[in-house]
């Protein structure tokens, strides 16, 4: 995993375009940082804004194949004022983001505390080595484990080889769709959806 100048003197080395910090500015990110940082000592949460097109997070993806074969991808939405190169759990194959022959599993949320509880192959090993159902590690993970840690800390969403899905959050809400084989497909934001 490579950040800052040494991640961009590797993007160099294979022809990368490098664009200016200005190419990334909006005024939006602008304004959400400097709300942050009047907030100062106060971890940003995003679910007490009124505003649902203010909201930002990560988008994960769990998916299941014909065979059974299964895969996950996880990609952060950022975090206002955070820590010059802080990594989240994101990218980090086991705290955000893990896939086996078991489940397949996308986490949002906190990063500091599921990398810290790799949340994401806890799942699994919850599942392989306490033989508890998806459902049952998935709430584990972030009721169990989490909530004792940072309380609103995030979610999951996860599949697995049977085609059972997990969809388990300890805010507000959690924005998430599925379709299953069938076609048929639905959307969420709150717990009662």
């Amino acid at each position: 995993m490579l950040i800052g100048a040494g991640a961009e003197a590797f993007a160099r080395s294979k022809g990368m375009e490098i664009m200016d910090a200005s190419f990334f500015h909006t005024d939006r990110r602008w304004n959400e940082l400097e709300q942050a940082r009047k907030q100062s000592g106060r971890r940003p949460n995003v679910l007490e804004q009124e505003d649902p097109v203010g909201k930002s997070g990560t988008v994960g993806a769990v998916a299941r194949d014909r065979t059974g074969r299964l895969a996950a991808a996880t990609s952060t939405g950022g975090m206002a004022n955070k820590t010059w190169g802080r990594v989240g759990d994101s990218p980090i194959i086991a705290a955000g983001t893990y896939a086996s022959s078991l489940c397949a599993v996308s986490c949002t949320g906190w990063g500091e505390y599921f990398i810290r509880h790799v949340a994401a192959y806890d799942v699994h090993a919850r599942m392989q080595y306490a033989g508890s159902s998806l459902a049952e590690a998935a709430h584990g993970v972030i009721w169990d484990t989490l909530e004792r840690s940072v309380p609103g800390s995030g979610g999951l969403v996860a599949v697995d080889a049977e085609g059972n899905v997990a969809f388990t959050f300890n805010t507000a809400g959690m924005y998430r769709g599925w379709i299953d084989e069938r076609g048929r497909a639905e959307v969420a934001i709150y717990l009662d959806d």
